[in-house]
């Protein structure tokens, strides 16, 4: 498995590892609701280390991206974040990414582990001068309430002004990174880009400050089914299009992009299976791969599924007929006919990660 540039430093927590997309994660620390609980209450900090990071520089770089993804990539502002997804001449989904205007002439874009070869390679041939920063850069995330304090604790005063879905380009005594306020949790949160070389003393220096807690995958898969943020690989895939996945408002339709005639025609017919977040009754959580019922019959599959601790029960995404995507619904899913209730997105309301600063 490959590692990233903290995996030495999981051990002194007491990390339980498993292999992730063939990296070496820790996928709990203390334990998955402790840690998922912390992160609402306090700051939870995560090694996200493994997704990869471009640099797209010029004009004519950030067009021919611009070209392969379904947002409007040359109209974002700079200090802006904008949530997106590449796309195969089917209009499937390669990955969903997130894209940071550094500035007029640069691009940060940062993808998923899983199909990270495929999307290096696609950008390699298709973005002039791209330069893949993955293998140079870690990633940690500070995720949770208290997390503007914290890191204002410790001197990153760039943390202070930035909106939600915001970043810059700063300094952090001496280490040179990108921050943004963005995250995976529902939680006021920020992103640091690290190098690589420098990512383990960042790690220890955020993990010293008061408040905070180190977290595996586990308390990271809770967090985000909580909110109903999707999973590249279990609820994305290149099978899928952005108006199954329930991405129809990062869709700009006046730009030019792979499989945009499918992509009309289905929103035309309008007769698709959409992602959509379900809970369960109880404690049960619905599973990946469970069969979903409104009665007699099928309804659509379960993508993914875990036991929602903010919620007190199970929690996850389908793939949902429109006859059964009706928030308040009532359906069955699996072999034991879990009662489940359709939803709207997202499931936890009382995440933290728009909230406005002030002072």
């Amino acid at each position: 498995m490959r590692q990233t540039p903290l995996f030495n430093a999981y051990a002194r927590h007491g990390a339980r590892v498993v292999d992730f997309h063939g990296w070496a994660l820790p996928v709990q620390f203390r334990g998955i609701v402790e840690e998922h609980l912390h992160t609402r209450r306090a700051a939870g900090v995560f090694d996200c280390s493994h997704m990869g990071e471009f640099m797209v520089r010029g004009a004519e770089a950030i067009a021919a991206l611009d070209r392969l993804v379904i947002g409007n990539l040359t109209a974002l502002k700079t200090g802006r974040c904008r949530y997106t997804a590449l796309l195969n001449a089917d209009a499937g989904i390669i990955d969903d990414c997130v894209a940071l205007r550094l500035s007029q002439e640069e691009m940060y874009f940062v993808t998923n582990a899983g199909p990270l070869e495929e999307v290096s390679a696609l950008l390699a041939a298709r973005v002039p001068g791209v330069e893949d920063q993955s293998a140079a850069t870690a990633k940690i995330d500070v995720q949770g309430p208290r997390s503007r304090e914290i890191l204002l604790s410790l001197g990153l005063q760039a943390a202070a002004p930035l909106a939600y879905w915001s970043g810059v380009r700063t300094e952090w005594r001496g280490v040179p990174l990108v921050v943004t306020r963005a995250g995976y949790t529902g939680e006021l949160g920020y992103e640091l880009y690290v190098p690589a070389d420098a990512g383990e003393a960042v790690w220890d220096a955020v993990l010293a400050a008061e408040g905070t807690m180190p977290c595996g995958l586990g308390a990271r898969d809770t967090l985000r089914s909580e909110m109903a943020y999707p999973l590249n690989g279990d609820d994305l895939d290149p099978s899928r299009t952005p108006l199954e996945t329930a991405m129809d408002r990062f869709i700009a339709w006046e730009t030019d992009f792979p499989g945009k005639a499918r992509l009309l025609h289905q929103r035309d017919a309008g007769d698709y299976e959409r992602l959509t977040p379900v809970k369960s009754l109880d404690r049960r959580a619905p599973r990946a791969g469970f069969e979903v019922f409104d009665g007699a019959d099928r309804a659509g599959t379960v993508t993914s599924g875990t036991f929602g601790p903010s919620l007190g029960c199970g929690v996850g995404l389908a793939y949902l007929s429109p006859a059964a995507a009706v928030p308040g619904k009532r359906l069955t899913a699996g072999p034991r006919a879990l009662e489940i209730e359709v939803c709207e997105a997202p499931v936890y309301r009382e995440g933290t990660c728009r909230v406005k600063i002030t002072g």
